[in-house]
This record gives structure tokens, C-alpha cells and sequence, in this order.
């Protein structure tokens, strides 16, 4: 009789743990919750951020505050959410360092693939080469020419070591035989900033969030590497019209969770993400700054993610970066 009572206790325990997560995955979220962003505020990973947090705290009853960490190519924000609790209450939104970092840095406390949940692919957008307006160049042709010239002489600022935009801009340099200086930045509106103010000659800006200043003319866009010209900079070539077709770039940025998160909460997060992205106000808004709207499954990201650390780790072995 004794041993009757202690097994059903036993299992009225296991019935009770399991039933306790259950609840809480049910009622999530209970409290707000925290997007950490590795980049400045006014960037284009931010800029997705803020407009998908807008809609899950509509969506889930709960303020959804983006938390921007800018530093060290994004890793600061990304070692942040890998140690938090997995319990859906910090998030990240990431950018395509995360899959390059670990050939850039020594000693990361993430791993890309093994430290998150993959909630989905928000979003990605073609790099644009741009330059400072009074620099007298209009196009791919005239720039390569002027840097051939004078090899260093000229800048070029990115968002970090590493970085989607300093892949891109190494990549040119190798496919049109030329030299230039890297400034790297926190972020990218501290690169745009500095452009506009003729600090840095050049950057590949992601055309998420740098549209409105491309547009306005604050700097000149040379190309955009892409397979299509973007619709909301009709004239401005692609790479592959200016001449060189293997000149492609894109950033993406996806939704996260730290390992472990439960896949309840997953689920709920990928549901009001992908509503956020199907509504036609944010669709229409990032399309006309240049994005292409995704949101994937998680399985579906967890793979896109794989395929980037295993491309990235071909890639740089072409190029040579201080560690830091």
C-alpha cells in the first residue's frame, strides 16, 4: 500500500512539471519582452525590428522593446541572448554576421547554429555601393578607374569586421583589382552619417534603411548587387550592367530565441511574426526601401543559417582579417 501511495505521488509530481510549463507556454507572454539588436538605432536591422516588435506587442497583449547593443560586429547582442533564459522573454534580431563572426573573432561565447532557436527570416535586402556626394565619380566605371589611380587613398566605412558589408566591399576589391582603406563603424547609420559627411568616401549600404537617404541624394549610389534593378532607385545599374556579374551582396535579418526556448513559444513568435510580414503596410514598407520580405519556418531558417556558416567559412579563407 505504501509503495501504491509513493508511485502515485510520483506521477501526480511528473503530471504536475509538465503541466506547469504547459501553462506558462499558454499564458506566454505574461510580461514584456526584450529584442536585443546588435546594431545602432536608425540602422536597417533596427529598422525590421522595430516594425515586426510593433506588431507582436499588438498581437500578444505585451510591450515588445527593442534593446539596441551596438559592438563588436553584433556579437554583444548575440552573446547577450545565447545566455539568457529560454523562456521567450529576450529575443534577438540578427543580421548575416552572426553566421560570419566566428571566423572574424577569437573566444565567442555563441555558437550560430547551437546557442538559438530559429524563429524566421524576416527579411533581406541587396547591398548598394554609394559614395560621398561631392566626390566627383557617377558610376562603377569612373570609381574603379579613380581608385586604380591612387590605390588606398580612398575609404570605405562598414558596420564591422567581418561584417556583410566588409565581405562585400572585399569581394569588389578582388573582382575589380583594387585597394582601399576599411573604417569600420558600430553601425550602419554611424557609416551612413559619416558618408553624408564626406568622412568616409564609399560604403555598400544595405538598402534597407539607407533608401530615404539615397533617394534624397545625401550620397550617391553607384550599383546595386543584386540580381534586378531596385524599384525605388529605377536608374542606378546593377553590378552586372556595370560589369561585373559575380558582384552579388545581400544582408538578411531573422527572429531568434536563446536554445531551449520551448517550441510552444517558438510558435506562437513565428505565427505574429509572419502575420507582421504578410500585413500590407509592413510589406509595402519594406519593399519601397529595397527589402524582399521572407518569413520562413524555423526549420527553414535553421537551414538557410547552416548553409551561411558552411559558405562563409569558404569564403574566408580568400582574405586575411586581423582577429580581434
Amino acid at each position: 500500500m505504501k509503495r501504491s501511495l509513493l508511485s502515485l505521488a510520483a506521477l501526480a509530481a511528473c503530471a504536475w512539471s509538465i503541466a506547469v510549463p504547459a501553462a506558462a507556454d499558454a499564458a506566454y507572454p505574461a510580461k514584456p519582452v526584450r529584442i536585443i539588436v546588435g546594431y545602432s538605432a536608425g540602422g536597417p536591422t533596427d529598422a525590421v525590428a522595430r516594425l515586426v516588435a510593433a506588431h507582436l506587442q499588438t498581437k500578444l497583449g505585451q510591450p515588445f522593446v527593442v534593446d539596441n547593443r551596438a559592438g563588436a560586429g553584433s556579437n554583444i547582442a548575440s552573446e547577450a541572448v545565447a545566455a539568457a533564459a529560454p523562456d521567450g522573454y529576450t529575443l534577438l534580431v540578427a543580421a548575416a554576421p552572426l553566421t560570419m563572426n566566428s571566423h572574424v573573432y577569437k573566444n565567442l561565447k555563441f555558437d550560430a547554429v547551437k546557442s538559438f532557436v530559429p524563429i524566421s527570416k524576416l527579411s533581406s535586402a541587396p547591398g548598394v555601393l554609394a559614395v560621398r556626394t561631392d566626390w566627383g565619380v557617377s558610376s562603377v566605371k569612373e570609381f574603379v578607374a579613380a581608385a586604380k589611380k591612387e590605390p588606398g587613398k580612398f575609404t570605405y566605412g562598414t558596420t564591422g569586421l567581418g561584417g556583410s558589408q566588409h565581405m562585400a566591399t572585399e569581394l569588389f576589391q578582388r573582382l575589380a583589382g583594387v585597394k582601399l582603406t576599411h573604417i569600420p563603424y558600430k553601425g550602419a547609420s554611424n557609416v551612413m552619417t559619416d558618408l553624408i559627411a564626406g568622412h568616409v568616401d564609399l560604403a555598400f549600404m544595405t538598402a534597407t534603411g539607407a533608401m530615404p537617404h539615397l533617394q534624397a541624394g545625401k550620397v550617391k549610389p553607384l550599383a546595386v548587387a543584386g540580381p534586378q534593378r531596385l524599384s525605388g532607385l529605377p536608374n542606378v545599374p546593377t553590378f552586372a550592367e556595370a560589369g561585373y556579374p559575380a558582384m552579388i551582396s545581400d544582408s538578411w535579418n531573422g527572429l531568434l530565441a536563446p536554445a531551449g526556448t520551448p517550441e510552444a513559444i517558438v510558435k506562437k513568435l513565428h505565427a505574429a511574426a509572419v502575420e507582421a510580414l504578410q500585413m500590407p503596410e509592413t510589406r509595402t514598407k519594406l519593399e519601397s526601401q529595397g527589402a524582399i520580405v521572407i518569413g520562413n519556418s524555423p526549420e527553414e531558417f535553421r537551414a538557410d543559417i547552416q548553409r551561411e556558416v558552411a559558405h562563409w567559412a569558404e569564403q574566408f579563407k580568400a582574405i586575411k582579417i586581423d582577429m580581434q
